[in-house]
């Protein structure tokens, strides 16, 4: 019944852009009574038909019909890149079935520019619909959770969210093999935590034998290996990862569309960032921009720029001081540009300068570096790319994530790139400023381990 509802919100969203294209598309060939060597109707089963197409390919490929399984945001970021990038398609193709290139270009990047908007909004809006009535009629994935010897707040991380799994058990890996699968056999599915390599084989056995859905954290070396490419020119199965980066030509259009994006922004922007400013000096006569010393590309130092949002001198003490919940250091101006993340701004400039992309790992402060790596050597893979001022771990993870956690983000981000999945989290970046949780500080226990 689930894979049936997901179905049918997959043919109720694309009904639903479909009749909006309709809409605009035959209210233009009347007006204009284009008709060509194809009758009116044919042009009509023809635009349609290729949007049709070209909507449900894009859809797929960015899971964009996921009910139940992605998020809400997530699935709303594909839906709005689908969207326009159809509509964007069907601009030339609209004119080469009119046949007047010259004559209807302007009209038709117009026209089809209110529609996508139209079609956000509407999209959008049945997603939610169809999102909460999900939830309402299929009961939460029972689950059980297998712990290893290192504790962690999964449950709690999973009983708190309105994703469609519940947490019913959690029982260590040690308890045997018989218990586990029994256990097993009365769960919709099992999520593997920090198990050693043979438990957790084991497990994953059961669960194929089963027919049970299986859930687990990834290593580093499980990121790094995903998108491994099947070979098949032996009799051996083999995997391939070329580990070439994102390419020369990639790194190209990246870098341009970062200059270009980040140029217009300041340029746009700079009333808010001259009013932020000059609330920032009035209320206490300091500076107005912050620097601090960052890590960014082959973990290369730079100066990060954001506006200050804390008292002057907030670390005396010259050591890592994050951000608490409730930090007493926040200025007022600082709080609302905290929550609104418009300290974040002059980064732009920093952006322009090379020193950051807008799609990257979170650029971190040179001491955090230091002693993350040395717990965790792996962390200096994130200067396989630029720092970004929005990124993989900062849309699905928070502020106060764990390092080792922002480590695996950060990671499926690097070893996945695609100027799709940059365009994807830059439309999600936009959710994450109505998060609350997002910017939820260190806890005390947290400031305590980085001081060390």
């Amino acid at each position: 019944m689930r894979s049936l509802y997901k179905f049918v919100s997959g043919i109720i969203l694309t009904i639903a852009a479909t009749a909006c294209f309709f809409g605009v598309w035959w209210n233009f060939i009347s007006e204009n009574n284009i008709t060509g060597r194809l009758t009116e109707f044919e042009n009509l089963a023809l635009a349609i038909g290729i949007y049709v197409v070209v909507f449900l390919v894009l859809a797929d490929r960015q899971c964009a019909f996921k009910i139940g399984v992605k998020r809400f945001a997530s699935i709303s970021a594909g839906l709005i890149l689908v969207i326009f990038i159809t509509d964007l398609c069907e601009i030339p193709i609209s004119m080469a079935i009119c046949g007047h290139f010259a004559k209807y270009a302007f009209r038709f990047i117009l026209q089809y520019f209110l529609l996508a908007i139209i079609q956000t909004f509407l999209l959008c809006f049945l997603t939610y619909v169809l999102v909460v009535l999900y939830f309402k009629i299929f009961p939460p994935y029972s689950i059980l959770e297998i712990t290893g010897d290192h504790k962690n707040n999964l449950t709690i991380k999973v009983n708190t969210q309105t994703n469609g799994y519940r947490i019913k058990e959690s029982v260590n890996y040690a308890i045997g093999e018989t218990e586990l699968i029994e256990k097993i056999g009365k769960v919709d599915g099992v999520l593997i935590g920090d198990v050693p390599a043979k438990a957790k084989n084991t497990i994953l056995k059961t669960c194929l034998k089963l027919g049970k859905s299986m859930y687990y954290v990834p290593k580093i070396s499980d990121v790094i290996v995903r998108e491994s490419e099947e070979l098949n020119w032996l009799d051996t199965p083999l995997f391939m990862n070329q580990n070439t980066g994102m390419g020369k030509w990639r790194e190209i259009v990246k870098r341009v569309s970062d200059v270009l994006l980040s140029a217009l922004a300041l340029i746009l922007l700079s009333p808010l960032m001259l009013m932020v400013a000059l609330a920032i000096k009035l209320e206490d006569g300091g500076p107005v921009i912050f620097k601090q010393e960052r890590c960014t590309l082959h973990n290369k130092r730079f100066m990060i720029l954001k506006f200050r949002s804390m008292i002057v001198e907030a670390e005396k003490e010259e050591k890592p001081h994050p951000t608490e919940d409730h930090d007493p250091r926040i200025t007022k101006v600082g709080r609302v540009i905290r929550a609104m993340r418009i300290d974040e701004l002059p980064q732009l400039i920093n952006i322009v300068k090379g020193d950051m992309s807008i799609v990257g790992p979170r650029p971190e402060r040179v001491e955090h570096v230091e002693k993350y790596t040395k717990e965790i050597p792996e962390f200096v893979l994130r200067g396989m790319v630029r720092g970004g001022l929005t990124g993989y771990a900062q849309v699905y993870g928070k502020y106060n994530t764990q390092p080792l956690d922002k480590l695996k983000l950060d990671l499926l981000y690097i070893m996945n790139f695609s100027l799709m999945l940059d365009l994807e989290i830059m439309v999600e970046t936009v959710y994450t400023l109505f998060r609350k949780d997002s910017t939820e500080g260190f806890s005390k226990e947290l400031i305590e381990y980085i001081q060390k």
